[in-house]
C-alpha cells in the first residue's frame, strides 16, 4: 500500500513538473514565454540619440547578474547619457574624400555639364575601377562598348525579329553623346534622364566619377 502511494505521489509530481514546463512554453503577443538565456536571443539595439536611462528596465530578463536591466543602454559617461553626441546645428555630412553632398538639381543638366569638373585623375587604376563599375551598372542597357546594345536594349528574337525590352537606349559613342562632359555623365547617373532612372542612391559619388572617366575612354575608340 505504501509502495503504491509512493508511486502515485511520484506520478503526481512528474505530472506537475511537466505541466509547469508546458505552461512556460506558452507565448503570444509581447510574451515570448520562458527561454533559456533570453538575452542571447534578444539583443538590445543601441539607438545613438535615444537611450533607455532607467537602469532597472528589463531586470526580469537579464541573466548576467550585473545589477541592471536588460534594456538599459545608456552611456553614463556622457553628460546626456547618450552613446553619441548630436551633431552641431546645420552640420553637413561629407564623405571619406571630404566631398559635400551633390546639390545641383535634376533640371540643371546644362549647368552641371558646364561647371562640374571630375575630381579624380585619369590614372590606369581609376579607369580600371570605372570599367568594373560600368560593367556592373551600365552594360545591361548600354552594352559593353557603349553602343546601346545591352541585353535590356536588344532583348530577344521573336519570329526572326530582334525586339528590345526597352527602346531608345543611348548609344554613348554616337554623335549626340560623343562631346558630353564628365560632369554631364555624373549628373545623369545621379538624377537619370529620359528612360534612364536615377542611380544616385545606388552608386557613390566617387564611383559615379569613375564611370564617367571610363565612358569617355569608350568614346575615344
Amino acid at each position: 500500500m505504501q509502495m503504491r502511494n509512493m508511486q502515485l505521489l511520484k506520478t503526481i509530481l512528474i505530472a506537475a513538473v511537466g505541466a509547469t514546463l508546458l505552461a512556460g512554453c506558452k507565448a503570444g503577443g509581447d510574451n515570448p514565454g520562458r527561454e533559456y538565456a533570453a538575452n542571447m536571443y534578444h539583443s538590445v539595439a543601441y539607438e545613438p540619440l535615444t537611450q533607455v536611462t532607467d537602469e532597472s528596465a528589463g531586470t526580469w530578463v537579464n541573466a548576467l547578474n550585473n545589477g541592471r536591466g536588460e534594456y538599459f543602454n545608456s552611456n553614463k559617461y556622457n553628460p546626456n547619457w547618450m552613446n553619441m553626441r548630436e551633431p552641431a546645428p546645420n552640420t553637413v555630412k561629407r564623405n571619406a574624400q571630404g566631398w559635400l553632398p551633390y546639390r545641383i538639381g535634376k533640371d540643371s543638366l546644362e549647368y552641371a555639364s558646364l561647371t562640374l569638373k571630375n575630381p579624380l585623375d585619369s590614372t590606369a587604376a581609376i579607369i580600371a575601377d570605372g570599367k568594373a563599375l560600368y560593367t556592373m551598372y551600365c552594360t545591361h542597357c548600354h552594352g559593353a562598348k557603349g553602343l546601346g546594345d545591352g541585353k535590356v536594349a536588344t532583348g530577344v528574337t521573336v519570329d526572326g525579329v530582334e525586339k528590345g525590352m526597352l527602346g531608345g537606349v543611348a548609344n554613348l559613342t554616337g554623335d549626340a553623346y560623343i562631346n558630353i562632359t564628365e560632369g554631364h555623365i555624373f549628373h545623369v547617373i545621379t538624377w537619370g534622364k529620359g528612360l534612364m532612372q536615377p542611380h544616385g542612391s545606388q552608386v557613390s559619388p566617387e564611383d559615379r566619377w569613375k564611370i564617367a572617366k571610363y565612358v569617355k575612354t569608350l568614346q575615344k575608340k
